[in-house]
């Protein structure tokens, strides 16, 4: 996958009109690099999922603002799904003119991002021309890097996967053999294939916006590592950094507009969009969504939920600390004692839905997944009690998140393809 590798239409169309969370004049999203050593590209904003379909402010350019009405528009025809919608619904819920929605979409069908999906009865006129997207008119990776284990996913635009592949990982076994062996995976997937861009997750700490690691629990040489720069270089695409939790929290907020994700996968829309996801694998952290946006925080550093320390004369942790929730869990696990990591989970929880005041909790993971019921059940016990102390009459509720267990991968993907459609930052 050489230097100019990616779907021109889409970039030709987001490089002419800079928009949410794609940096002016580039068609890259926030936080991504398209050349090593690049530095973070300027002139980005956010819409965020909250007030998406909302009107523009005084002060917007006039780019910016094309560029966030075609975002609109996007994401409208995403979530038709592919019955589509008429360009005057379109106008309808954008709150556009008619003839700003037929210029964008006759851009959208040009770029090759668009298409007719036929026409409907209208009221007393002639049939009116319906509109969907085209999935197939770009793909991103998403890729996970656990700490044993890679996982990457080719998403369509509509974030369904198209092919995956998986593979070991040692993320000890040093920086040049873990960027080779990603870079190869991501390679084979994406044979034949042009995309926008590769979205890459994994445990924290770090900086998302110059995608340079900091100290990775448990593998301190990872410090001050550029991953992003190193795998554009490698690559020669636009890459994305952040952390396994953001990731996957981030493709939970998505799926909450996605065609036939009113269930499990449209948490985020039913609640309001204000959640906790945590991570309960080889390591322990959250994701947190808050009014609709992905929380990272000024640092990247919200989120770092295992490291809070719960017992002053616990067991040593691998951050240095003692008594954390993480440590307590996995050696609970060890020791199979899975109803006490749930209830320490779950003690970790009620602190964060104290602080937070959240709507709903997730838990995902691949320690979760092997215990699925017994963690819904210890950690919802853990916040029933709480909502009785305070005279709450209904607990925060716990669910496990959607996915599975390619779920950080998924949300990994939109991180390039979120911002497509003004849903969050990329």
């Amino acid at each position: 996958m050489g230097s100019g590798v990616g779907v021109p239409e889409v970039r030709r169309q987001q490089g002419r009109e800079s928009g949410p969370g794609v940096a002016a004049g580039t068609g890259v999203p926030t936080g991504a690099s398209t050349s090593a050593g690049a530095g973070v590209a300027a002139g980005a904003a956010s819409s965020g999922l909250r007030g998406r379909h909302a009107e523009a402010g005084p002060g917007v350019n006039l780019l910016a603002l094309r560029s966030h009405n075609a975002a609109l528009v996007l994401d409208l025809l995403r979530t038709a799904g592919p019955s589509g919608i008429s360009r005057l619904e379109l106008a309808e819920r954008t709150g556009l003119t008619p003839q700003a929605v037929s210029k964008i979409t006759a851009r959208l069908r040009a770029d090759g991002l668009a298409a007719e999906a036929g026409r409907r009865a209208s009221t007393g006129g002639k049939p009116r021309t319906v509109l969907r997207l085209v999935p197939e008119a770009g793909h991103a990776v998403g890729l996970h890097l656990d700490r044993d284990e890679l996982t990457a996913v080719l998403c369509d635009l509509t974030g369904a996967v198209v092919d995956e592949r998986r593979a070991p990982l040692d993320l000890g076994a040093g920086a040049e053999a873990v960027v080779e062996g990603a870079a190869g995976e991501v390679e084979a997937l994406t044979a034949g294939s042009s995309v926008l861009g590769v979205g890459v997750a994994l445990p924290g700490p770090l900086d998302h916006v110059r995608g340079v690691l900091h100290r990775v629990t448990g593998f301190p040489e990872w410090d001050g590592f550029p991953l992003r720069d190193a795998l554009v270089g490698r690559l020669g695409t636009p890459v994305v950094v952040d952390k396994d939790t953001n990731a996957a929290a981030l493709g939970v907020a998505v799926r909450g507009g996605a065609p036939g994700d009113a269930g499990a996968g449209g948490v985020a829309e039913a609640v309001g969009g204000s959640f906790a996801y945590l991570h309960l694998g080889t390591g322990l952290g959250a994701g947190l969504v808050i009014g609709g946006g992905v929380h990272r925080g000024a640092r990247t550093g919200a989120g770092e939920f295992g490291h809070q320390v719960i017992q002053l004369d616990g067991p040593v942790c691998g951050c240095g600390n003692r008594g954390c929730v993480e440590v307590l869990c996995l050696e609970a696990v060890r020791r199979g004692a899975v109803d006490e990591a749930a209830r320490v989970l779950g003690a970790g929880a009620a602190n964060l839905v104290g602080l937070l005041d959240i709507d709903l909790v997730l838990l995902g993971g691949r320690t979760v997944a092997a215990h699925q019921e017994a963690f819904v059940r210890g950690v919802g016990a853990v916040l029933e009690e709480r909502a009785r102390r305070e005279g709450v009459d209904v607990a925060v509720p716990v669910r496990v998140a959607p996915g599975g267990a390619r779920g950080v991968a998924e949300g990994a993907a939109q991180l390039l393809l979120a911002p497509l459609f003004g849903r969050g930052e990329g």
